[in-house]
């Protein structure tokens, strides 16, 4: 057997198996991006659960009421790492689904610069809405 021809087929044949396992597969991206996804779940579960209490404790207030709740400089720094942290996720979330089920090369360019466009557009709009009632402009 001649080990010059084709030396790196035989040395990845006998690589053990744990060790190409370890790749961040074709795209050397998957893992961070298993990471991210699941740390801005984590982060939405709890911003969910002060944002539930929070407008349920608004359910029966007044305009006036719910704008200074809003105003207050904890609860607008939470709603705007919400809003961010809501479109990041859905960002995510979207773009695999796009990458698992369009393909043609194209359409999923389009997409996922589509949805990438459309979140940071909203999620600035949102943003902007929690400063200017922050601010009070």
């Amino acid at each position: 057997m001649n080990l010059r021809v084709g030396t790196d087929d035989v040395r990845s044949q006998l690589r053990h198996p744990m060790k190409q396992a370890r790749g961040l597969g074709s795209a050397h991206h998957g893992a961070d991006h298993w990471w991210v996804q699941r740390v801005t779940a984590a982060a939405l579960i709890l911003l969910g659960l002060w944002f539930v209490i929070t407008v349920l404790s608004l359910l029966h207030a007044d305009y006036a009421t719910a704008k200074a709740m809003v105003a207050k400089p904890w609860n607008a720094l939470l709603l705007i790492l919400f809003v961010i942290t809501a479109f990041w996720h859905a960002v995510l979330g979207l773009q695999v689904v796009v990458e698992d089920y369009v393909h043609t090369r194209w359409k999923e360019v389009v997409l996922l610069v589509s949805i990438k466009f459309l979140a940071v557009l909203c999620a600035l709009a949102g943003v902007l809405a929690v400063l200017r009632i922050a601010l009070g402009v």
